[in-house]
C-alpha cells in the first residue's frame, strides 16, 4: 500500500470513528432525554390521557371523596394522584372565583374581619379536563387542621398562611404586631412535617412553589386589573406535575398510598324526587344564614332546585358563579352547616380560630329536607363524621359536598 492510500485510509478510519462516536453519544443523550421526559410525566401527559377518556361511558366508579360517580378512564387517572386541598379566597373583589365548581368538597369560613375563605378539595372531578382554580390565598390553621383529614399527605396548596414573616420589615416581622402560635398556619404544617422547602407536599405559591404551578394574573377577571393580593392562579395538572416530580403520587416514594388510613363517608343514590329518602323530615327549601353581623355581602343562601335535586348556591343576594366552564351557578347535593367554636381576635394581627377538632352541631340539607345533627372528628388527623340526633351516620347524597364552618350559636333559617 502506498503512502497516499495509507493516509487516505487512516482519514476514513478517523471520521468513521468520529460518526461512531457522535451516533453513541447521540443515542446516550436520547436515553437519558427519554428517562428524565418520562421521570417528569411529559412522555405520557395528561392531556393525552385525558384523550382517552370518553365519557359516554357509563359512570360506574364512585369517588372515594364524596361519592360521585365516575367513568373507568376519569379512575384510571385519579388513581395515579392524591387529593389536593387549595385555599381559595371570597372577598368581594375576587369574585368570581376560577374552578369552584370543580371541587369535590368545599369548606367555607370566615378569614378576618367577616371575610370568608375557602378550603376546596380537588380530586376526582379534575380528571376530564384541564382545571385552573383562583385566587389562590393565604392559609389559616383551621383549614390546614380540615385538610388533615384527607389521607396521607394531601397536596395543600396556599399563597402564604397566617404569620408575621415580613422580610422587608424591621426585625423581620409585620409592624402591627406579633401572631399567635395557636393561629399561626406554618407552625401547624410545620408540626405535620408538610413543609420540606421544595420536597414536601406543602406547595405554597409565597415560598416554594412557583410558575407553571401558580401564576399572577390581575387580568383573570377581564380588562380591569386585580388587587396584587387577588391575581394568583393555579393550574391543577401543573400542580400534579410538581407532586410527581417531589414523590407525591397516589403512593409516596415509600410506596405507602395515600388513602391507607382515609375515612370514608357513607352514601346512598340520589331518590327519584324530593323527600324520597329521609321519609317524612321537615322541608328545607331556602336556607339562609350569615357569618358575621355588618357583613351582608358574605351572607349565604341556598335555593332547592328539585329537578336537579341539589341546592343553587347565593353570595350576597347574587347567584354565584364560576368564572370558569360557561360561568354556571355553583350547586351542591349536600350542605352542611358545621357550627364550631370561635376566637376572635386572637392576636394583633386580627386572626381567628375555630375548633375544628373535637364535636358540635351540625345541620344537613339533602333532598330539600333538613335533618339535625352532630359533627365529630377525634383528632386533627382523623376526617369529621356527620351523625343524626339517634347517632346514626349520616349518609350523603352522591356528588358535591359544601360544608359551612358557621360561629357556634349563628341562626340559619330554611
Amino acid at each position: 500500500m502506498n503512502l497516499k492510500n495509507l493516509l487516505g485510509s487512516k482519514k476514513l478510519t478517523i471520521i468513521a470513528s468520529f460518526i461512531g462516536l457522535y451516533l453513541i453519544s447521540a443515542g446516550i443523550s436520547l436515553l437519558v432525554f427519554s428517562y428524565l421526559f418520562v421521570k417528569n410525566g411529559s412522555a405520557d401527559s395528561f392531556s393525552s390521557k385525558r384523550s382517552r377518556i370518553n365519557l359516554d361511558l357509563p359512570k360506574t366508579e364512585e369517588c372515594p371523596i364524596n361519592g360521585g360517580k365516575f367513568t373507568r378512564d376519569e379512575k384510571n387517572i385519579w388513581e395515579t394522584r392524591r387529593p389536593i386541598a387549595a385555599i381559595i379566597e371570597n372577598h368581594l373583589d375576587s369574585r368570581p372565583q376560577s374552578g369552584l365548581s370543580k371541587a369535590d368538597v368545599v369548606y367555607e369560613a370566615v378569614a378576618e374581619g367577616g371575610i370568608t375563605r375557602f378550603l376546596g378539595v380537588f380530586y376526582c372531578n379534575v380528571m376530564a379536563e384541564e382545571v385552573k382554580i383562583a385566587p389562590v390565598r393565604s392559609a389559616r390553621i383551621y383549614f390546614v387542621n380540615i385538610a388533615a383529614g384527607y389521607g396521607e399527605n394531601p397536596i395543600f396548596l396556599h399563597q402564604g398562611g397566617a404569620n408575621n414573616f415580613c422580610p422587608s420589615c424591621p426585625d423581620g416581622v409585620k409592624v402591627r404586631g406579633q401572631v399567635d402560635k395557636t393561629v399561626d398556619a406554618y407552625t401547624a404544617l410545620d408540626k405535620l412535617g408538610w413543609r420540606n422547602g421544595q420536597h414536601g407536599n406543602d406547595m405554597d405559591g409565597g415560598f416554594n412553589v412557583g410558575f407553571p404551578v401558580v401564576e399572577r394574573n390581575q387580568y383573570r377577571l377581564g380588562s380591569e386589573p386585580a388587587a396584587w393580593e387577588h391575581s394568583v392562579v393555579a393550574n391543577i395538572d401543573e400542580v400534579y406535575n410538581e407532586a410527581k416530580k417531589r414523590g407525591f403520587e397516589f403512593n409516596d416514594e415509600d410506596g405507602n398510598a395515600w388513602n391507607e388510613n382515609f375515612r370514608l363517608w357513607k352514601f346512598e343514590d340520589l331518590p327519584a324526587q324530593a323527600g324520597g329518602k329521609a321519609g317524612g323530615s321537615p322541608m328545607a327549601t331556602d336556607i339562609k344564614f350569615g357569618f358575621w353581623d355588618g357583613k351582608p355581602e358574605y351572607d349565604v343562601e341556598w335555593k332547592y332546585d328539585s329537578i336537579s335535586n341539589a341546592y343553587k348556591r347565593f353570595n350576597g343576594e347574587s347567584e354565584h358563579l364560576d368564572w370558569e366552564f360557561d360561568k354556571p351557578q355553583i350547586s351542591s347535593n349536600n350542605v352542611i352547616v358545621m357550627f364550631a367554636k370561635e376566637k376572635s381576635l386572637v392576636d394583633a394581627e386580627g386572626h381567628q380560630f375555630y375548633e375544628v377538632v373535637g364535636t358540635g352541631d351540625a345541620i344537613i340539607f339533602m333532598n330539600g329536607e333538613v335533618v339535625e345533627g352532630t359533627w365529630k372528628k377525634k383528632t386533627q388527623l382523623d376526617r369529621e363524621v356527620f351523625y343524626d340526633t339517634n347517632g346514626d351516620e349520616i349518609e350523603f347524597n352522591r356528588g358535591p359536598i359544601w360544608i359551612e364552618i358557621l360561629p357556634a350559636g349563628n341562626e340559619v333559617s330554611y
